[in-house]
């Protein structure tokens, strides 16, 4: 195993990078935030076309390009790093990996999984113990929050069927869908009503493997995101600590700033770490994968969100403001410390997985 990214990876990322200083710099980020929206739907659109993120980790035989979430991972580091608003973790991570663990099963879930790798959005609705139900093909519940709910046009709906979860394709125009005011504001999620609502059972009635095999891939890929919310959080406070001058020589200098970055950079480097093995789990050792998984998470989330609060912090006065990014930073990392689940419960998952291998 290799934790550095091959010459084929490092090309993605680049081709990723242009493409999102092309099309997300902090300007549009800002005015994409306060869209109707809350996205660029061509930047989603070309996002699908040209360089294929959408199907990036989907079989080819389902349309989709064929990588591994190594590929995906890298996609999400440069997207995060950008603060790309859009549906790119709901659908084409989320999504389309609970459609691939399903699509093998279902007709259903492999003709939708073939869209969304041409970019038609969907989002998932977890089983979190709200209650929600299934009698049948007919679902009733609500659902908070879930991710680009408004801006889906499918929603997979993880409901109880007899006491076991199952997953529902449910058409988003079926549902009543509310906006949340929620602390990232480059993130939009939504609050999901159920009344009745039909939908098309995808796999198994219970579909426990698919989800957790799903989710822990996932979980690699949220990783990926958080580490480059971490590393743009560091390069921009370096930049401003050199900069910034006090008594004559810039506070990049003193030693309680180089030390305390110094220990950030030191974060960035385990993160990544954790973050490729993770993936290479993900791709070549399955069994490893939910320890990998978790420990990826029960790392990179406080490591990523230490990151964008000493950015803060460094940035003095100035990072408090509206006008700065630094907060915007701030709020997404601590928004993905939560999306999958918060430390303290990777941390217990792998002490369970661990005491399950003695």
């Amino acid at each position: 195993m290799s934790l550095i990214l091959t010459d084929e990876q490092e090309a993605l990322r680049d081709s990723v990078k242009r493409f999102c200083a092309e099309v997300s710099p902090p300007e549009r980020v800002r005015a994409l935030m306060d869209s109707a929206d809350g996205y660029d739907p061509d930047a989603w659109r070309r996002m699908a076309t040209e360089l294929g993120l959408c199907g990036l980790a989907v079989p080819e035989e389902h349309g989709g390009a064929g990588y591994g979430i190594a590929e995906l991972a890298v996609a999400a580091e440069e997207l995060g790093a950008a603060l790309v608003p859009g549906p790119f973790w709901a659908s084409a991570v989320l999504g389309a990996l609970l459609l691939t663990e399903l699509a093998g099963d279902s007709p259903e879930a492999a003709a939708l999984l073939a869209e969304v790798a041409d970019g038609r959005i969907v989002t998932v609705a977890l089983d979190d113990g709200d209650g929600t139900e299934a009698a049948g093909d007919v679902l009733t519940g609500t659902k908070r929050p879930v991710t680009d709910a408004v801006a889906a046009d499918r929603i997979l709906v993880v409901a109880r069927l007899d006491g076991a979860p199952a997953v529902f394709d449910v058409a988003a125009a079926d549902t009543t869908r509310v906006p949340l005011a929620t602390l990232d504001p480059t993130r939009r999620q939504a609050r999901v009503e159920l009344s009745g609502t039909p939908g098309v059972r995808l796999g198994p009635p219970d579909a426990t493997a698919a989800l957790n095999r799903a989710l822990d891939r996932a979980r690699v890929v949220l990783a990926a995101e958080q580490l480059g919310i971490a590393r743009r959080a560091l390069g921009m406070t370096v930049d401003y600590v050199s900069l910034r001058y006090q008594f004559g020589r810039p506070i990049g200098s003193f030693q309680a700033v180089r030390h305390g970055l110094a220990d950030v950079y030191a974060d960035c480097e385990l993160a990544e770490s954790a973050v490729r093995d993770a993936a290479y789990a993900a791709d070549h050792e399955p069994d490893r994968l939910p320890l990998a998984a978790a420990v990826a998470q029960a790392y990179v989330s406080p490591a990523a969100f230490n990151a964008a609060a000493q950015a803060i912090q460094y940035h003095g006065g100035i990072g408090y403001t509206w006008e700065h990014d630094a907060h915007l930073y701030y709020k997404r990392a601590k928004t993905d410390e939560h999306l999958l689940g918060d430390g303290g419960r990777h941390l217990d998952r792998i002490t369970a997985l661990l005491e399950g291998d003695r």
